[in-house]
């Protein structure tokens, strides 16, 4: 049998080689990497290893933003809102913005599109390899003011902290207390010029101290918030209310059918 011939070494392919071991973490590998570094399957071995650790970061990554069922932006229909920048909506969705901690505020009102934007958002940022997480202003601040002492209230706001692009929706939907703007104050001031928030809202910032009543930190929360931020307005009639029409009027054909099909065939053993 021939002896095989060992593949040239070259300063490109080895440390490639051994950088991406390395990356994957295979450190007994690495211990005897003269051993095999001229080996036919190691490079087909990184690679595979690599692409099933990357599939199972991306599930992680997807479960971990809690974002839910959504419409792709390809179902998005750009025709109906009254007023929408849609060159601004494409080029955040490029996510320039994660790489400057910079914010993104869509602000509208009812069933505009504001959440489907907000979560293709954050699914793009999760595909790129991102952290991202989603939750309802409600929730958060309710989560936050339900915490005991400082140790826990602590804990809960690091985990706010923690993702790269962390999304609050529905800002403004609810009356909240001066406990609550404090609390969103703490979320956005721990995460300001660090890490990027996607808020949406359906009040314009100037009606903030009415959701707000009796709080003192709105003014300087919503500066944090906007200092560096793209604020996507959105206007239009709620694209919810038109589909709910539309289906409302697509049952009404389909019973007036059928009642015309049962009274044909009323009508056809009545004759007999």
């Amino acid at each position: 049998m021939p002896k095989r011939v060992p593949k040239k070494k070259t300063t490109e392919t080895i440390p490639s080689l051994r950088e991406r071991a390395h990356a994957l973490g295979l450190y007994g590998l690495l211990s005897r990497f003269d051993e095999f570094e001229d080996e036919p399957w190691l490079e087909g071995l990184l690679a595979l290893e690599e692409t099933e650790r990357g599939r199972r970061s991306l599930e992680r990554r997807r479960q971990n933003a809690k974002l839910g069922s959504f419409k792709p932006m390809s179902d998005f229909d750009w025709a109906w809102p009254k007023k929408i920048d849609r060159d601004l909506v494409e080029e955040v969705l490029e996510l320039g913005f994660l790489a400057e901690a910079a914010n993104v505020v869509l602000v509208g009102p009812n069933g505009v599109g504001k959440t489907m934007l907000a979560k293709n958002l954050a699914y793009q940022a999760v595909l790129r390899g991102h952290t991202a997480r989603f939750t309802t202003a409600s929730d958060l601040l309710n989560d936050l003011a339900a915490q005991e002492g400082g140790r826990s209230l602590a804990t809960r706001l690091r985990h706010y902290y923690r993702p790269g692009l962390l999304l609050i929706d529905e800002v403004g939907y609810l009356s909240s207390t001066g406990r609550h703007a404090d609390l969103l104050f703490e979320v956005i001031t721990r995460r300001y010029e660090e890490k990027s928030i996607v808020l949406t809202t359906n009040k314009p910032f100037s009606e903030w101290g009415e959701v707000f009543e009796g709080s003192a930190c709105v003014v300087t929360l919503i500066d944090r918030l906007v200092h560096r931020a793209e604020i996507l307005q959105i206007d239009g009639d709620s694209y919810r209310l038109k589909e709910a029409k539309e289906r409302a009027a697509k049952n009404a054909r389909r019973r007036a059918t059928a009642r015309k099909t049962r009274s044909k065939a009323k009508a056809k053993r009545a004759a007999r």
